[in-house]
């Protein structure tokens, strides 16, 4: 997802728009995670933590950067004119 709206990075919202998508798949993988723990489907605890804090981590980041894309976009190279 984020590749596809790097592609688009001429168009900031559209490139925003691909890294909200990203940061929902993420989220998604999260629930996902959870019910397969409690469900018992997934029963290693250590595996379980592990990756429930990586999709955290990652979410977290993913914020981060649509934040500073919001925040800095016109300081791109070659964007200031609408070429990338």
């Amino acid at each position: 997802m984020i590749v596809e709206g790097y592609g688009r990075r001429r168009y900031k919202a559209d490139f925003i728009r691909y890294l909200v998508f990203s940061q929902s798949e993420c989220d998604e993988t999260i629930v996902h995670l959870d019910f397969l723990f409690e469900t018992g489907s997934l029963t290693d605890k250590i595996k379980f933590d592990d990756l429930r804090s990586k999709y955290d981590l990652l979410s977290k980041r993913i914020n981060k950067f649509i934040q500073w894309v919001d925040d800095n976009w016109n300081e791109f190279p070659g964007t200031e004119t609408g070429n990338p």
